[in-house]
């Protein structure tokens, strides 16, 4: 569907983001957010003041539409016009490694936190607080007021 020779009228039942994505998919080329919408709106009759109010939203859309992705220099483009190829690694050899140092790791991790706490009960001292408890006195309201 060629949505920059629909009329207006069958425009307006579609969705900004659905807009967008036809414009993309007929381009076959990746655009920033302000030249997106900017399009859209075009198409839309939009003055450029309710524009500006929209664009927050339409970003909104497009990151959680799943049809659409956001590549590194800032430009949207078609989920589908890009492969994400899964990494498989069949090596068994080298997840056993990864397991031995993970498991080191955390043996390491423990005996640091061993050694903390350890620290920390040193640095305290129970029978100095006590005898500045033993220095405090109760006094009575009705000795105060006399």
């Amino acid at each position: 569907m060629n949505v920059r020779k629909m009329p207006l009228e069958e425009l307006e039942l579609l969705s900004y983001a659905d807009i967008a994505y036809e414009l993309l998919k007929l381009d076959k080329k990746p655009m920033t957010t302000p030249v997106l919408f900017k399009e859209t709106c075009e198409l839309l009759q939009i003055d450029d003041d309710t524009m500006y109010e929209l664009i927050g939203d339409f970003y909104t859309t497009l990151t959680t539409d799943k049809r659409f992705v956001l590549l590194d220099n800032a430009e949207w483009d078609l989920r589908e016009f890009h492969v994400i190829k899964p990494i498989v690694d069949d090596d068994d050899d080298e997840d056993e490694e990864t397991i031995d140092e993970d498991e080191k790791d955390e043996e390491e991790l423990e005996e640091t936190e061993d050694e903390v706490v350890a620290d920390d009960s040193e640095d305290f001292d129970d029978t100095s607080e006590m005898d500045d408890l033993g220095d405090l006195a109760i006094v009575d309201e009705e000795e105060l007021e006399e």
